[in-house]
């Protein structure tokens, strides 16, 4: 009974429980600063995410041209698109003499989109040229 008595002595003296207007003013500041930083890394973690995944599909496209081209042994410029997971991917695929050991280095260029933008993925390998191959 004396946490009711409290109450109403501190009622009663002209004390009311609540926000002035300052404060009210003060958390709405804090919230008008607050929110857009907080969308805005929820933006950002979104693109990023977004990005990684589509730079996972697009290095698993980059090592199938790379592959095929390998398999075939046509190592000349190339492009053209696949499509994986719903998703088109523009690649091409270009050779350059290696310097040593009469090797070629192939480079396959993906091209993926992610929130508006275009992203590159390279994925190199060398090879023997074939004028070595017995």
């Amino acid at each position: 009974m004396k946490f009711a008595a409290t109450i109403n002595e501190f009622v009663s003296r002209g004390h009311h429980a609540g926000f002035t207007l300052v404060e009210v003013l003060a958390a709405l500041m804090f919230m008008a600063i607050v929110i857009p930083v907080t969308v805005q890394a929820l933006h950002l973690s979104s693109l990023s995410g977004e990005v990684a995944v589509r730079k996972a599909e697009a290095a698993r496209v980059a090592d199938r041209v790379l592959n095929e081209a390998i398999v075939t042994g046509n190592y000349g410029p190339q492009n053209g698109t696949i499509t994986e997971n719903g998703r088109e991917f523009r690649w091409t695929l270009r050779s350059e003499t290696w310097p040593i050991d009469a090797m070629q280095l192939i480079t396959a260029e993906v091209t993926y989109s992610a929130q508006g933008r275009d992203y590159p993925v390279h994925l190199s390998t060398l090879v023997y040229s074939q004028s070595v191959l017995p």
